[in-house]
């Protein structure tokens, strides 16, 4: 995992209401944030102390124009967020055009916050709350270290913009948590599996008879493998490939990647490609790399790679023997 940053961070979420706050917190949980929505203005600053006691450093706080008391004091908010410059506070203002405010009110047919607002007896039309409402906000997007328009945004496009800005690229958040899984097709394809790889073209050890009740940990079935020269060009185009789209899912803001490696028993060639798959890997400076061997010892204690950092692993199916005495049964 990448190291903690060096002081706690703290996103404050706020701007019109429509344009995209609810969604810009779900991304920044998915993140590893912890988010709080519509948290009590004076209660923010104790909240984040409550978290960092528990070892939360990463914290979002969703704020709207409901919560008057956060607008008629902000700087003074935000000055009790930083803690005297011993936390990182960013102020993400979303932004829309009128006219797409007005729209997405209309698909979605809910009242503007304002509309209920005490002396507007929920007679405010929605496009005098966005007025209203905008002028309110004016100081607080003024003030904003980073402001996102979601005029012509889809909720896709809002989630990769935060995903670059304080996902794995920034520094801040973990890395992407790659698993790889040597299995027998024989037995099934692991059902978490996100990348499959068929190596039963390789060369099988099993049909060398020093090497049959030998598995891919034991030195011997590695050379055997590795040597060949298909599995080296196998592992270059491989490493290749894993290189080009692994960044391209942790942009996308996935948390975790099963790679299986599959041959016919899980026992010997899967395990080689496996071991040596997480070793470039490795290299690559991909540090969260667990290697779990489902089916390497098949009815017996499960063996795992050296490699292993982690023993997540999909469990192999149980086999119920069949009852003593059956007759008629199907052979």
């Amino acid at each position: 995992m990448s190291e903690s940053p060096s002081r706690p961070t703290v996103v404050v979420v706020t701007g019109l209401s429509g344009a995209g706050k609810s969604q810009a917190l779900h991304a920044l949980e998915d993140l590893g944030f912890f988010c709080v929505d519509n948290l009590p203005t004076p209660l923010a600053a104790e909240a984040v102390e409550l978290c960092e006691r528990g070892s939360i450093t990463r914290i979002a706080l969703g704020i709207d124009v409901r919560v008057r008391a956060f607008l008629d004091d902000v700087a003074q908010v935000l000055r009790q967020l930083e803690a005297g410059g011993q936390r990182d506070v960013e102020v993400l203002f979303l932004d829309a055009s009128d006219e797409r405010l007005l729209q997405r009110f209309s698909e979605s047919r809910r009242p503007h916050p304002l509309s209920t607002e005490s002396g507007h007896e929920g007679a405010l039309a929605v496009l005098d709350g966005v007025c209203i409402e905008r002028e309110r906000l004016s100081p607080l997007r003024a003030g904003a270290t980073r402001v996102i328009d979601t005029t012509n945004t889809s909720v896709h496009d809002l989630r990769r913009l935060l995903i670059a800005h304080f996902g794995p690229a920034s520094g801040g958040a973990p890395r992407m948590v790659t698993r790889v899984v040597s299995f027998g097709f024989k037995y099934g394809t692991p059902v978490d599996a996100d990348l499959v790889l068929d190596v039963r073209f390789l060369d099988n050890p099993y049909f060398v008879p020093e090497l049959r009740q030998l598995t891919g940990l034991d030195e011997p079935v590695v050379r055997h493998v590795m040597e060949a020269l298909e599995t080296q060009e196998f592992m270059r185009r491989t490493v290749d490939l894993l290189g080009y789209v692994m960044p391209k899912y942790e942009r996308e803001g996935k948390s975790y990647l099963t790679i299986a490696i599959g041959c016919t028993g899980g026992r010997h060639r899967s395990v080689v490609i496996a071991d040596a798959i997480a070793r470039e890997l490795g290299k690559a400076g991909r540090s969260t790399i667990n290697v779990v061997h489902r089916d390497v010892d098949r009815g017996g204690v499960e063996r795992l790679s050296d490699l292993e950092l982690k023993g997540a692993a999909t469990a192999p199916p149980s086999i119920t023997p069949a009852p003593t005495g059956t007759r008629g049964g199907a052979r």
